[in-house]
């Protein structure tokens, strides 16, 4: 602490000190004036003034313990980590797509899948840029390619369909010092079958690409908008690519390109449409000879290396990002179906559960409370298929509260229509009221079960409808008047001939331990 900083805290000691000896004195002078009288006040007075002094000291102290921590500077804040970049970002969902695909019981599925994602993550470790060159046939793809590796690799032909399959090539990019990979495609709306097929194969290339070259030799068609804003929005770094420019006189070159530039405007930047002319027109000189111009490519090459400076490490990262995502996807749906059969059996099995305990129960209350323990219990077998382990508790509360938006939407008295017409139908007369009762029991599992099924699948949200609409819309797909007749015949054959009698051997193994409690 500075000399200018003890100033104040020594002239405030010496007031605090004199106002001290001045304090003492005068209790002193009391004490001894007290003591003759009361001496029990007299010692409470010494007590009150040592109590008195160390407070005084205390707050003096921390004074300056705050003073002193004041003039400290300040220790540096931890510096909040960073987020990942894209690199280790595609490294993490790479980890966790692997994580994801383990879930998968279908052995065929998830070792398709595995392959894939073992490709993605070789494709990472390399770090090689890929180039798909992509668009419509013969509008310039192969002499493209040629064009840029500097020979001749490819077959060149005016007729559509010339690249059947996809051909990758290796190449070094002028003024860069990466090797890159470039992929010819097959064309894209070709006539037939094998057209079909092959525009398939280019798309999915495609797809697939870092850097994707969208090659047209004219204006952009609908046809080929189409897909090109699919590819984009699907997250592809594009290049829209003009070939064949020599065709045309500068004039219409310019306004083409600025034409095409306010077509794609929002989907490529106008810097990422050039004009190139891969395999110029042969010149036929004077003295008749024929001359073969250069490929006129260095607007796309330049565009492409200032690519790779500004964007080379993302590039990868970014498609690799895409491509696990979109395996990711596909893995998603199929363990959502994966466990919806598992959720789907847990629902049947519960809702036939629920038939026997009610036909077995004498006691209309004693039904809401049975029926709310098997949906309880039902609930907890749900949750865990699709990972939430629910306490009982939770799953009581849950089964509660659907009960009563049944019972408030009108569900329940529905219900029971439904089923008493079906039953009457099937057997043909008089139903007794128990059947329609536990039947209308299982009808109404079910439709609990499914409700319970879309609130697992949404990570345990309702949606905006909330509850009720999603209850409803399960109650409007199960009350098709041929799903109710099978519904109703499947009771029959399941439930005991003449109710109130023991429940069947069907209803009884599935019950575990719990259940029964339950």
């Amino acid at each position: 602490m500075t000399p200018k900083r003890w100033f104040w805290p020594l002239l405030g000691f010496g007031t605090l000190l004199v106002l001290i000896l001045w304090l003492v004195s005068a209790l002193t002078w009391l004490y001894v004036q007290v003591s003759f009288t009361a001496p029990f006040l007299a010692n409470l007075l010494v007590l009150v003034l040592i109590g008195l002094l160390g407070g005084l000291l205390y707050l003096f102290f921390r004074y300056l313990y705050v003073l002193e921590r004041k003039g400290k500077p300040k220790a540096a804040s931890p510096v909040p980590q960073a987020p990942l970049d894209k690199t280790e970002a595609a490294a993490e969902n790479l980890k966790a797509l692997r994580q994801q695909l383990s879930q998968i019981e279908d052995e065929v599925a998830r070792q398709a899948l595995m392959a894939r994602a073992r490709e993605l993550e070789e494709d990472f470790y390399r770090q090689e840029l890929r180039i798909v060159v992509f668009g419509t046939g013969s509008a310039g793809k192969t002499s493209l390619v040629n064009a840029l590796i500097g020979e001749m690799v490819g077959e060149v032909a005016p007729t559509m369909g010339t690249t059947a399959v996809g051909q990758t090539y290796r190449f070094w990019l002028p003024h860069t010092d990466q090797e890159i990979l470039i992929t010819d495609t097959p064309g894209i709306l070709e006539a037939g079958v094998a057209g079909t097929y092959r525009e398939q194969l280019a798309r999915q290339l495609a797809a697939e690409a870092d850097l994707l070259l969208f090659v047209l030799d004219d204006d952009l068609r609908r046809s080929e908008y189409t897909p090109l804003v699919n590819l984009v929005e699907m997250g592809k770094r594009s290049l829209l690519v003009l070939n064949k420019i020599d065709l045309r006189s500068e004039a219409d070159q310019l306004a083409l390109l600025r034409h095409l530039r306010q077509r794609v405007k929002g989907l490529i930047p106008p810097q990422d449409v050039v004009g190139i002319a891969a395999r110029p027109q042969p010149i036929h000189l004077e003295t008749g000879e024929w001359l073969e111009p250069e490929p006129h490519i260095w607007p796309l090459i330049r565009r492409m290396s200032a690519i790779l400076r500004e964007e080379g490490d993302d590039l990868v990262a970014d498609n690799i990002l895409l491509q696990s995502q979109r395996l990711g996807e596909q893995a998603r749906k199929i363990i959502d179906q994966q466990r919806r059969r598992q959720a789907d059996k847990v629902v049947e099995r519960y809702q036939w559960i629920s038939a026997g305990v009610v036909c077995v129960t004498p006691i209309p209350v004693v039904d809401l409370l049975a029926a709310a323990a098997v949906n309880a219990q039902m609930v907890m077998e749900i949750g865990k298929v699709y990972g939430c382990d629910l306490n009982r508790d939770r799953a009581r509360e849950l089964a509660l509260s659907l009960g009563k938006t049944l019972a408030s939407l009108g569900i329940v008295k529905g219900a029971m229509n439904l089923v008493g017409t079906a039953l009457q139908l099937s057997v043909g007369g008089l139903v007794v009221g128990k059947a329609v009762q536990g039947i209308t029991a299982a009808y109404l599992t079910r439709i609990a079960g499914k409700s319970f099924i879309e609130y697992f699948r949404h990570n345990q949200d309702w949606g905006d409808g909330g509850m009720g609409e999603v209850v409803q819309r399960q109650f409007q797909l199960n009350r098709r008047d041929e799903f109710i007749r099978s519904f109703v015949q499947q009771a029959i054959a399941r439930l005991p001939a003449q109710l109130g009698t023991v429940i069947p051997e069907t209803l009884k193994t599935p019950l575990s331990h719990e259940e029964e409690l339950s």
